[in-house]
């Protein structure tokens, strides 16, 4: 691993000074040595995705000395397709990331308000329903791997890959520190777990698992609109959807063109791995035996397998071919976990000199789309709180206070699809869908939407 640290942090040193600080934030010091001049926070983050990198970007930039640790050996290996970035959040990454990533950032994404409004289908094809205009919506979708590289740019030398987290915890001063598989390990003034659901350093905080399986199991894909038929380009338009049937069966479609519907059209910056209008799409079932089974398959066999389990429940073939025409090297499984959506059973732990921000506080399932912007929130208000206060201990309980109330917001309006789905699924929920589909793609046609 290049630039892997000894035994301790204060061998890994971030770029003190490096770009400039974040506007509007104080310079980020643990304390004023009247001799020696001013000493800078150490802080170790464990865990490089969003929610990690952008702290450390965000950290780095306010002064601070930070080392990001991941065990990917590469940050394009990554799951996941593409995320939707609110106005808070692109706002949050603004103080994050220099401006030219954020350019970059913006040249890479697909610009909602350029999408046609979403859609609502039954498992018929027909239209139930549209969303609102997206005009004025100041959301951009992108490639979570764009992202993600984007954001690792920003934080440089001071990222350090392969580095797998075996504890955390304090040492005999009472300062946090981090070992590592390779019997490494580092000190800091601030440990920051942004690990994921099955995040290591909250577990260690909360004394057990912050978040259980939501009872939904998710397969993902991507299918160019150029493999589809003329048909079903036309019926699909430039637009996002959601079709949802009886006994659990959803299936999300993302439209995603960085290049058409670009945010920023600076062709020379663009980033994205989508060259193209595509379809991300996202099908989900209930967590059970049946469905578990397809979580062992792969590619073709994956991709057969979902078209097969979407027929015996009365869908389309029209609706199917867009995971017909996926490409199989792109079909993956994936378990929705989620947290509590209640603020006081969030971060169920003292505030002290480790904490956690993202998913490893509050997963999220995707069906929300919000769940790396609220990381990235996360990240922001962190950097933000350490650099106003003068003391360490309260600026993270402040913190922590904060991203339960953000937490929450998110989980409530992530859920709420989880439980219609499954709700879809119980006999009553079942026989609700197929009888109000019909008169709601009845009602549809009668206000002559198509």
């Amino acid at each position: 691993m290049q630039g892997a640290p000894g035994c301790c942090c204060h061998g890994v040193h971030g770029a003190r000074g490096s770009g400039h600080p974040v506007s509007g934030m104080g310079g980020i010091v643990r304390r004023r040595l009247p001799d020696e001049g001013v000493e800078v926070m150490r802080v170790v983050v464990v865990g490089g995705g969003i929610g990690g990198l952008a702290l450390g970007s965000g950290l780095r930039r306010a002064g601070a000395e930070v080392s990001v640790f991941e065990r990917d050996t590469d940050v394009r290996a990554t799951g996941g397709y593409h995320i939707t970035l609110d106005g808070r959040a692109q706002e949050a990454l603004r103080g994050l990331v220099a401006p030219e990533i954020v350019e970059r950032m913006l040249a890479s994404g697909s610009a909602l308000r350029l999408r046609d409004p979403d859609a609502f289908w039954d498992r018929r094809g027909r239209v139930l329903g549209y969303g609102p205009e997206l005009r004025d919506d100041p959301s951009l979708d992108i490639d979570r791997i764009t992202l993600r590289a984007l954001l690792a740019e920003a934080v440089g030398a001071d990222l350090h890959l392969g580095k797998v987290v075996s504890g955390v915890g304090y040492d005999g001063d009472g300062a946090p520190v981090v070992s590592f598989e390779d019997g490494s390990s580092v000190t800091g003034d601030l440990v920051v777990g942004a690990d994921g659901a099955h995040s290591l350093v909250a577990r260690f905080l909360a004394g057990g698992p912050t978040n259980a399986p939501a009872g939904i199991v998710g397969f993902s894909g991507r299918t160019s609109v150029g493999n589809l038929s003329a048909g079903e380009r036309e019926r699909l338009g430039t637009r996002s959807g959601l079709v949802v049937g009886p006994r659990g069966a959803a299936l999300y479609l993302g439209f995603l063109d960085p290049v058409g519907n670009a945010v920023l059209d600076r062709p020379e910056l663009r980033a994205s791995v989508t060259t193209g209008p595509t379809f991300i799409w996202g099908a989900m079932f209930p967590d059970t035996s049946a469905t578990g089974a397809l979580r062992k398959l792969h590619g073709s066999a994956l991709r057969a397998a979902l078209v097969a389990r979407f027929g015996e429940l009365g869908w389309s073939s029209q609706v199917l071919e867009v995971l017909e025409a996926a490409d199989p090297a792109t079909v993956a499984a994936f378990r929705f976990n989620a947290a509590s959506s209640r603020a006081r059973d969030l971060a169920p732990w003292g505030a002290g000199r480790i904490t956690a921000l993202g998913d490893a506080v509050h997963a999220t399932p995707p069906t929300a789309g919000m769940g790396a912007g609220a990381a990235i929130r996360d990240a922001a208000d962190l950097v933000e709180r350490l650099g106003h206060s003068s003391a360490l201990v309260p600026a993270v309980a402040a913190f922590e206070a904060a991203m339960r109330e953000r937490g929450a917001e998110v989980l409530a309006a992530a859920m709420g699809p989880v439980r219609w789905i499954l709700f879809t699924d119980t006999v009553a929920g079942a026989a609700l869908t197929r009888a109000a589909t019909p008169v709601l793609a009845a009602a549809a046609r009668a206000r002559g939407l198509r």
